[in-house]
């Protein structure tokens, strides 16, 4: 197992200098499985300019790209690890937040069960969270993940198409569950989106972005 101090020294891509995204509202992009930290980083500019958005590189080597933590189907998979790369972040974020006044995670694919995973350890720490074709981890009763404390007001929005071919059945019934027990939830399904991202649900995004965070600062 890896621990965070293990890890490689964060790399991460800014959409502004550090003048620029003083003050404003951070949105940290969190990419998928075997990807990178540019695989997101197109997304800021379609998201609204107010914001300071930061796309972090997942910390664990994944052929041509880099992984938050093994598969859950592989045989290295364990809960212990997904919460050492939480804890890795989570670690990143605390060296940059205070020059923000929220935090607001956006995950894809495996990035939607990073960034889920780190607002179920801190549930104070977040603004929002914004889910594309994703999951979110069974924790299995492990006490550092706090689920009691998130009582459905923190906004989440879920967007997903119902063809998605790479997310398994169970995990989504697990994540349905689980949304609907703890989040504020807008939920968004797409047709023919595949396991991927469309024009429409970033509009969708981003007005979700702008009604929860940026005009209730």
């Amino acid at each position: 197992m890896t621990h965070a101090a293990a890890f490689p020294a964060p790399v991460v891509l800014w959409s502004g200098s550090e003048e620029e995204r003083a003050g404003k509202p951070l949105l940290l992009l969190l990419h998928g499985y075997g990807a990178n930290e540019q695989d997101l980083f197109s997304l800021a500019d379609m998201l609204p300019a107010e914001f300071a958005v930061a796309s972090l590189r997942a910390p664990l080597v994944s052929g041509p790209g880099f992984t938050w933590f093994p598969l859950t189907a592989s045989i290295d998979y364990a809960l212990d690890a997904v919460k050492d790369s939480a804890a890795y972040v989570q670690d990143w974020i605390d060296s940059v937040k205070g020059n923000h006044p929220s935090v607001t995670l956006l995950g894809f694919s495996m990035g939607m069960a990073m960034a889920t995973t780190l607002l179920r350890l801190r549930p104070a720490d977040y603004a929002a969270v914004v889910g594309l074709s994703g999951f979110v981890v069974d924790g299995g009763g492990d006490p550092s993940f706090r689920d009691a404390e998130l009582d459905r007001t923190l906004p989440m929005f879920w967007g997903r198409d119902q063809q998605d071919p790479v997310i398994p059945a169970d995990k989504i019934e697990f994540t349905m569950a689980w949304v609907r027990q703890h989040v504020k939830l807008t939920k968004v399904l797409y047709t023919g989106m595949w396991h991927g991202i469309n024009q429409q649900e970033i509009g969708h995004v981003s007005e979700f972005l702008t009604h929860e965070v940026l005009n209730k600062r």
